[in-house]
């Protein structure tokens, strides 16, 4: 059967920072970081290498995660 994967979220604290971490199949893709002060933002993993940017808020970002492989 075919299933959607579903993000797995972890939430921590850094400080006093929310920290959110977006999972799909164990690969961590997406950070978002809620500060008590201020507005969240997002870190991407847009190449899927580890290496994480921020996103703006202009930007189309579509998912770019693995579903399927063989």
């Amino acid at each position: 059967a075919n299933e959607e994967a579903q993000p797995e979220v972890s939430i921590s604290t850094r400080g006093e920072d929310k920290i959110e971490e977006y999972r799909i199949h164990g690969k961590l893709y997406m950070i978002k970081v809620t500060p008590k002060v201020g507005k969240p933002y997002y870190l991407v993993d847009h190449k899927g290498d580890g290496v994480f940017s921020p996103a703006s808020e202009r930007e189309l970002s579509v998912p770019m995660w693995l579903i399927l492989s063989w």
